[in-house]
Protein backbone atom coordinates (compact mmCIF):
# COMPACT_ATOMS: atom_id res chain seq x y z
CA UNK A 1 0.00 0.00 0.00
CA UNK A 2 1.57 3.37 -1.24
CA UNK A 3 2.01 5.72 2.11
CA UNK A 4 -0.58 8.65 2.15
CA UNK A 5 0.83 12.16 2.38
CA UNK A 6 -0.02 14.10 5.60
CA UNK A 7 1.39 17.69 5.86
CA UNK A 8 2.30 18.16 9.19
CA UNK A 9 3.20 21.86 10.81
CA UNK A 10 5.66 21.17 13.62
CA UNK A 11 6.36 23.22 17.01
CA UNK A 12 8.42 25.75 17.00
CA UNK A 13 11.27 24.51 19.86
CA UNK A 14 13.42 21.92 19.30
CA UNK A 15 12.03 20.16 23.21
CA UNK A 16 8.59 20.41 21.56
CA UNK A 17 9.44 19.13 18.17
CA UNK A 18 11.01 16.17 19.47
CA UNK A 19 8.01 15.38 21.96
CA UNK A 20 6.06 15.13 19.12
CA UNK A 21 8.19 12.16 17.42
CA UNK A 22 6.10 9.43 18.99
CA UNK A 23 2.99 10.83 17.02
CA UNK A 24 4.57 11.44 14.14
CA UNK A 25 5.62 7.53 14.05
CA UNK A 26 2.36 6.73 15.30
CA UNK A 27 0.89 8.29 12.02
CA UNK A 28 3.64 6.65 9.61
CA UNK A 29 2.72 3.43 11.25
CA UNK A 30 -1.25 3.60 10.26
CA UNK A 31 0.19 4.22 6.94
CA UNK A 32 0.96 7.56 6.35
CA UNK A 33 3.83 9.81 4.96
CA UNK A 34 4.77 12.96 7.52
CA UNK A 35 5.68 15.60 5.02
CA UNK A 36 6.93 18.40 7.83
CA UNK A 37 6.97 22.07 7.79
CA UNK A 38 9.32 23.52 10.85
CA UNK A 39 12.34 25.55 11.68
CA UNK A 40 15.32 25.42 9.57
CA UNK A 41 16.70 23.18 12.31
CA UNK A 42 13.87 20.86 12.21
CA UNK A 43 15.88 19.27 9.01
CA UNK A 44 19.06 18.06 10.99
CA UNK A 45 17.45 16.87 14.33
CA UNK A 46 15.03 14.65 12.21
CA UNK A 47 17.07 13.26 9.73
CA UNK A 48 17.90 10.03 11.06
CA UNK A 49 13.43 9.25 11.03
CA UNK A 50 13.84 10.08 7.05
CA UNK A 51 10.81 12.09 7.42
CA UNK A 52 10.74 14.75 4.35
CA UNK A 53 11.22 18.53 6.63
CA UNK A 54 10.56 21.72 4.78
CA UNK A 55 11.75 24.75 6.94
CA UNK A 56 9.07 27.16 6.81
CA UNK A 57 9.43 30.56 5.46
CA UNK A 58 8.49 33.99 6.87
CA UNK A 59 5.82 36.32 6.63
CA UNK A 60 1.79 35.06 5.78
CA UNK A 61 2.12 34.58 1.79
CA UNK A 62 5.24 32.78 1.42
CA UNK A 63 4.45 30.37 4.77
CA UNK A 64 0.34 29.51 2.26
CA UNK A 65 2.49 29.50 -1.28
CA UNK A 66 4.59 27.03 0.57
CA UNK A 67 1.31 25.00 1.61
CA UNK A 68 -0.03 25.26 -1.88
CA UNK A 69 3.13 23.68 -3.72
CA UNK A 70 2.95 20.92 -1.06
CA UNK A 71 -0.56 20.41 -1.46
CA UNK A 72 0.03 20.31 -4.81
CA UNK A 73 2.48 17.68 -4.49
CA UNK A 74 0.43 15.48 -2.29
CA UNK A 75 -2.17 15.44 -5.03
CA UNK A 76 -0.04 13.74 -7.49
CA UNK A 77 0.83 10.86 -5.76
CA UNK A 78 -2.30 10.31 -3.84
CA UNK A 79 -5.34 11.28 -6.02
CA UNK A 80 -7.68 11.12 -2.99
CA UNK A 81 -5.52 14.04 -1.08
CA UNK A 82 -8.07 16.52 -1.53
CA UNK A 83 -11.02 14.36 -0.27
CA UNK A 84 -9.88 13.31 3.30
CA UNK A 85 -8.34 14.87 6.44
CA UNK A 86 -4.87 15.77 5.24
CA UNK A 87 -2.87 17.80 7.82
CA UNK A 88 -2.02 18.17 11.13
CA UNK A 89 -1.85 21.29 12.90
CA UNK A 90 0.66 20.58 16.24
CA UNK A 91 1.08 24.33 17.24
CA UNK A 92 -2.10 25.97 18.74
CA UNK A 93 -1.54 29.07 17.19
CA UNK A 94 -4.16 30.85 15.52
CA UNK A 95 -1.92 32.02 12.78
CA UNK A 96 -0.31 27.97 12.02
CA UNK A 97 -4.47 27.35 11.29
CA UNK A 98 -4.90 30.14 9.44
CA UNK A 99 -1.81 29.03 7.00
CA UNK A 100 -3.56 25.76 6.44
CA UNK A 101 -7.12 27.08 5.51
CA UNK A 102 -5.48 29.18 2.96
CA UNK A 103 -3.91 26.78 1.54
CA UNK A 104 -7.14 24.99 1.14
CA UNK A 105 -6.08 22.34 3.11
CA UNK A 106 -8.17 20.25 5.51
CA UNK A 107 -6.64 20.56 8.49
CA UNK A 108 -6.95 18.33 12.25
CA UNK A 109 -5.58 20.15 15.15
CA UNK A 110 -6.75 21.73 18.80
CA UNK A 111 -9.45 23.75 19.39
CA UNK A 112 -7.54 26.88 20.55
CA UNK A 113 -7.66 30.50 20.38
CA UNK A 114 -10.79 30.59 18.13
CA UNK A 115 -9.78 28.70 15.26
CA UNK A 116 -12.25 26.33 15.02
CA UNK A 117 -13.74 27.78 11.73
CA UNK A 118 -10.24 27.57 10.33
CA UNK A 119 -10.05 23.72 10.67
CA UNK A 120 -11.85 20.93 9.38
CA UNK A 121 -11.91 19.12 12.76
CA UNK A 122 -10.97 20.75 16.09
CA UNK A 123 -10.49 18.73 18.95
CA UNK A 124 -11.02 19.85 22.96
CA UNK A 125 -8.03 20.24 24.58
CA UNK A 126 -6.97 19.02 27.72
CA UNK A 127 -4.50 21.06 30.15
CA UNK A 128 -2.19 19.78 32.79
CA UNK A 129 -1.22 16.59 31.33
CA UNK A 130 2.54 16.27 29.82
CA UNK A 131 3.03 17.61 26.35
CA UNK A 132 4.06 14.17 24.48
CA UNK A 133 0.54 13.21 25.66
CA UNK A 134 -1.16 15.94 24.55
CA UNK A 135 1.00 15.45 20.72
CA UNK A 136 0.04 11.94 20.93
CA UNK A 137 -3.72 12.50 21.56
CA UNK A 138 -3.78 14.86 18.96
CA UNK A 139 -2.73 12.35 16.45
CA UNK A 140 -4.82 9.26 17.93
CA UNK A 141 -8.07 11.76 17.27
CA UNK A 142 -6.79 12.13 13.71
CA UNK A 143 -6.29 8.30 13.39
CA UNK A 144 -10.08 7.82 15.59
CA UNK A 145 -7.99 5.39 17.53
CA UNK A 146 -7.51 5.20 21.52
CA UNK A 147 -3.53 3.88 22.13
CA UNK A 148 -1.14 4.58 24.63
CA UNK A 149 2.17 6.35 24.15
CA UNK A 150 5.66 4.82 24.19
CA UNK A 151 7.55 4.43 27.52
CA UNK A 152 10.41 6.06 25.68
CA UNK A 153 10.56 8.24 22.26
CA UNK A 154 13.65 6.02 20.37
CA UNK A 155 14.51 8.91 18.03
CA UNK A 156 17.38 7.21 15.11
CA UNK A 157 20.43 9.15 14.27
CA UNK A 158 21.64 8.71 10.99
CA UNK A 159 24.78 6.61 10.33
CA UNK A 160 25.94 9.13 8.96
CA UNK A 161 25.50 11.57 11.91
CA UNK A 162 26.77 8.80 14.38
CA UNK A 163 29.89 8.62 12.40
CA UNK A 164 31.06 12.22 13.08
CA UNK A 165 30.07 12.40 16.25
CA UNK A 166 32.54 9.49 17.04
CA UNK A 167 34.59 10.72 14.90
CA UNK A 168 34.63 14.27 16.76
CA UNK A 169 34.75 12.61 20.19
CA UNK A 170 37.70 10.68 19.06
CA UNK A 171 39.67 13.64 17.67
CA UNK A 172 39.01 15.80 21.00
CA UNK A 173 40.58 12.64 23.11
CA UNK A 174 37.18 11.99 24.75
CA UNK A 175 36.94 8.80 26.83
CA UNK A 176 33.67 6.17 27.23
CA UNK A 177 31.84 7.20 29.95
CA UNK A 178 32.00 10.76 29.71
CA UNK A 179 29.22 13.25 31.51
CA UNK A 180 27.68 15.88 29.28
CA UNK A 181 26.40 19.41 30.79
CA UNK A 182 24.00 21.62 29.51
CA UNK A 183 23.93 24.86 31.57
CA UNK A 184 21.98 26.79 28.55
CA UNK A 185 18.12 27.35 28.91
CA UNK A 186 16.39 29.79 26.55
CA UNK A 187 13.46 31.30 27.55
CA UNK A 188 11.24 31.70 30.45
CA UNK A 189 8.54 29.69 32.26
CA UNK A 190 5.61 31.48 33.42
CA UNK A 191 8.08 34.42 33.22
CA UNK A 192 10.64 32.93 35.62
CA UNK A 193 14.23 32.20 34.51
CA UNK A 194 14.87 28.40 33.80
CA UNK A 195 18.75 28.87 34.37
CA UNK A 196 20.02 26.73 37.75
CA UNK A 197 21.67 29.55 39.58
CA UNK A 198 24.18 27.15 41.16
CA UNK A 199 25.23 25.08 38.10
CA UNK A 200 28.45 26.95 38.12
CA UNK A 201 29.33 25.35 41.29
CA UNK A 202 28.16 22.23 40.35
CA UNK A 203 30.10 22.03 37.20
CA UNK A 204 33.12 22.35 39.83
CA UNK A 205 32.24 19.63 42.02
CA UNK A 206 31.12 17.42 39.14
CA UNK A 207 35.17 17.85 37.49
CA UNK A 208 36.21 17.16 40.54
CA UNK A 209 34.42 13.80 41.18
CA UNK A 210 34.85 13.17 37.55
CA UNK A 211 38.74 13.97 37.63
CA UNK A 212 38.72 10.95 40.40
CA UNK A 213 37.00 8.56 38.25
CA UNK A 214 38.62 9.20 34.86
CA UNK A 215 35.39 10.73 33.74
CA UNK A 216 35.23 13.62 30.96
CA UNK A 217 32.92 16.69 30.90
CA UNK A 218 31.71 17.84 27.97
CA UNK A 219 29.69 20.66 26.72
CA UNK A 220 28.14 21.72 23.00
CA UNK A 221 27.53 25.21 23.36
CA UNK A 222 24.97 26.64 20.88
CA UNK A 223 24.72 29.90 18.82
CA UNK A 224 25.60 32.51 21.22
CA UNK A 225 26.81 30.62 24.11
CA UNK A 226 30.44 30.06 22.90
CA UNK A 227 31.59 32.18 25.99
CA UNK A 228 29.58 30.80 28.81
CA UNK A 229 31.39 28.14 29.49
CA UNK A 230 35.03 29.23 29.72
CA UNK A 231 33.74 31.71 32.18
CA UNK A 232 31.67 29.83 34.39
CA UNK A 233 32.33 26.12 33.80
CA UNK A 234 36.31 26.25 33.18
CA UNK A 235 37.79 22.88 32.47
CA UNK A 236 34.68 21.20 30.85
CA UNK A 237 35.45 20.63 27.07
CA UNK A 238 33.71 22.39 24.79
CA UNK A 239 33.13 21.33 21.18
CA UNK A 240 31.54 23.80 19.55
CA UNK A 241 29.09 24.46 16.27
CA UNK A 242 27.63 20.70 16.70
CA UNK A 243 25.08 20.40 14.09
CA UNK A 244 22.15 18.70 16.18
CA UNK A 245 21.69 15.54 14.46
CA UNK A 246 25.46 14.87 15.31
CA UNK A 247 24.42 16.50 18.79
CA UNK A 248 22.25 13.57 18.89
CA UNK A 249 24.78 11.05 18.11
CA UNK A 250 27.19 12.32 20.50
CA UNK A 251 24.63 12.34 23.49
CA UNK A 252 24.10 8.73 23.06
CA UNK A 253 27.49 7.97 23.51
CA UNK A 254 27.10 9.98 27.00
CA UNK A 255 27.18 7.52 30.32
CA UNK A 256 25.14 10.91 31.82
CA UNK A 257 23.66 14.24 30.59
CA UNK A 258 23.00 16.88 33.58
CA UNK A 259 20.94 19.97 31.96
CA UNK A 260 18.38 22.45 32.80
CA UNK A 261 15.00 22.86 31.09
CA UNK A 262 16.21 22.54 26.99
CA UNK A 263 15.88 21.18 24.02
CA UNK A 264 19.12 18.72 24.50
CA UNK A 265 17.86 17.47 27.66
CA UNK A 266 14.66 16.11 25.58
CA UNK A 267 16.95 15.20 22.81
CA UNK A 268 19.24 12.71 25.43
CA UNK A 269 16.55 11.34 26.35
CA UNK A 270 14.86 10.66 22.96
CA UNK A 271 18.42 8.91 21.90
CA UNK A 272 18.10 6.73 25.17
CA UNK A 273 20.64 8.73 27.54
CA UNK A 274 20.41 8.89 31.32
CA UNK A 275 19.25 12.32 31.98
CA UNK A 276 19.26 14.23 35.11
CA UNK A 277 16.99 16.92 34.66
CA UNK A 278 17.60 19.96 37.67
CA UNK A 279 14.32 22.07 37.04
CA UNK A 280 13.08 25.07 38.69
CA UNK A 281 9.29 26.76 37.64
CA UNK A 282 9.17 24.46 34.67
CA UNK A 283 6.33 21.64 35.82
CA UNK A 284 7.94 18.40 35.11
CA UNK A 285 4.58 16.76 34.89
CA UNK A 286 4.15 18.83 31.64
CA UNK A 287 7.73 19.36 30.55
CA UNK A 288 9.97 17.07 31.99
CA UNK A 289 12.17 14.69 29.08
CA UNK A 290 10.46 11.66 28.70
CA UNK A 291 11.78 8.02 29.36
CA UNK A 292 12.47 5.41 31.59
CA UNK A 293 15.91 6.51 32.18
CA UNK A 294 14.94 10.39 32.95
CA UNK A 295 15.57 11.66 36.25
CA UNK A 296 14.27 14.84 37.64
CA UNK A 297 15.32 17.16 40.67
CA UNK A 298 13.30 19.43 41.45
CA UNK A 299 12.31 21.00 44.80
CA UNK A 300 10.01 24.52 43.55
CA UNK A 301 9.44 27.22 45.05
CA UNK A 302 13.50 26.79 46.12
CA UNK A 303 16.09 25.46 43.31
CA UNK A 304 17.90 22.25 43.85
CA UNK A 305 21.39 22.99 45.97
CA UNK A 306 24.83 21.54 44.41
CA UNK A 307 24.99 18.59 47.03
CA UNK A 308 21.62 17.31 45.72
CA UNK A 309 22.80 16.96 42.07
CA UNK A 310 25.68 15.46 42.73
CA UNK A 311 23.86 12.79 45.26
CA UNK A 312 21.96 12.29 41.82
CA UNK A 313 25.14 11.65 39.42
CA UNK A 314 26.48 9.53 41.76
CA UNK A 315 23.27 7.27 41.88
CA UNK A 316 22.50 7.45 38.32
CA UNK A 317 26.47 6.45 37.60
CA UNK A 318 26.38 3.91 40.02
CA UNK A 319 23.27 2.08 38.41
CA UNK A 320 25.25 2.09 35.15
CA UNK A 321 28.30 0.36 36.87
CA UNK A 322 25.84 -2.56 38.31
CA UNK A 323 23.80 -2.69 35.10
CA UNK A 324 27.07 -3.40 33.27
CA UNK A 325 28.67 -5.75 35.91
CA UNK A 326 25.27 -7.71 35.71
CA UNK A 327 25.85 -7.82 32.08
CA UNK A 328 29.04 -9.06 31.86
CA UNK A 329 28.30 -11.55 34.69
CA UNK A 330 25.10 -12.67 32.32
CA UNK A 331 28.03 -12.79 28.88
CA UNK A 332 30.43 -14.96 31.08
CA UNK A 333 27.67 -17.45 32.16
CA UNK A 334 26.13 -17.53 28.69
CA UNK A 335 29.90 -18.66 27.41
CA UNK A 336 30.62 -21.03 29.82
CA UNK A 337 27.07 -23.08 29.49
Amino acid sequence: MTPRPLIVRLRNWVGDVILGVPALQLLQSHGYQPLLVGKGWAPALLSGEGWPVHQRPEGLRACVAQLRTLRRDALALDTGFDRRDNALVLPTSFSSALHMRLAGLKAVGYAQEARGLLLRRAEPITYGGHALTSYWGLACRFLRIEQAPPPQIALKTTAADQASADALLARHGIRPGFVVIVPFAGGQFEKQDKTWPAFADFSSDLLRWCHDTGRDVVACPGPGEDEIIPRDHAGVRALQGVKLGVYGGLLRRAALVVSNDTGPAHLAAAVGTPVLSVLGPTKPEQWAPWGPQVRVLRHWPRWPTVAEAMLEVHAALAGQQADNLAGQQTDQQASAA
